[in-house]
């Protein structure tokens, strides 16, 4: 029997190096069909606690968790994609009968559009720090288990808060940089032509 639903994600969780839950967002069909499969996302928390560290120490030593595309596995009746970055680690689980492709492209969109929140060093503390960017971001991706979101760029675009070092002039950006850039190039023409004489 196929899936004939959107509701593809049962859980998205995120844990430290240690196996300890940093974030954890866990979806159930509001309104189950005869025609869905059965979904098997646990319902407790001592349930929720086991799966992650019954998924914690059966990925933790992968060796393609940390490549570029992370893995896929199959455990509990649940369709797992995982990746590991620096000190975290990632899942996004799906129902067994779900298409890999598909919950790769939302897996793949929220670690992305994570990379540009953070430019790209995804980390335990800066998470922490930011966690409701993380939480935003997540929501941008997922909405009760349907995937709404795949691109990056759009999910960063819609989270980012406006930066508070940067003053706006007209449609001209002008912040710390800029202004160094302005004094070097000054300063070097200065240079220039004080050497002509």
């Amino acid at each position: 029997m196929s899936n004939l639903t959107l509701y593809n994600v049962q859980a998205l969780i995120i844990l430290d190096s240690e196996g300890h839950r940093i974030l954890s967002k866990y979806y159930s069909p509001k309104y189950p069909n005869a025609l869905s499969p059965p979904s098997h996302t646990p319902q407790t928390l001592k349930d929720q606690k086991s799966l992650e560290k019954s998924l914690f120490e059966k990925t933790r030593k992968s060796p393609s968790a940390s490549s570029s595309s992370g893995d896929i596995l199959l455990l509990d009746g649940h369709l797992v994609l995982f990746k590991q970055s620096l000190d975290l680690w990632f899942y996004l689980l799906g129902g067994q009968g779900e298409n890999e492709l598909l919950l790769n492209a939302g897996f793949v969109g929220f670690l992305d559009a994570l990379g540009l929140l953070f430019r790209g060093q995804v980390e335990k503390r800066a998470l922490v720090d930011a966690l409701d960017l993380v939480v935003l971001a997540l929501d941008e991706t997922f909405d009760d288990g349907i995937i709404i979101e795949t691109d990056p760029a759009t999910i960063a675009s819609r989270v980012s808060r406006p930066r508070t070092d940067v003053a706006s002039v007209g449609d001209i950006q002008i912040n710390e940089q800029t202004i160094m850039n302005a004094y070097q190039t000054v300063r070097e023409r200065m240079q220039r032509g004080l050497g002509a004489f």
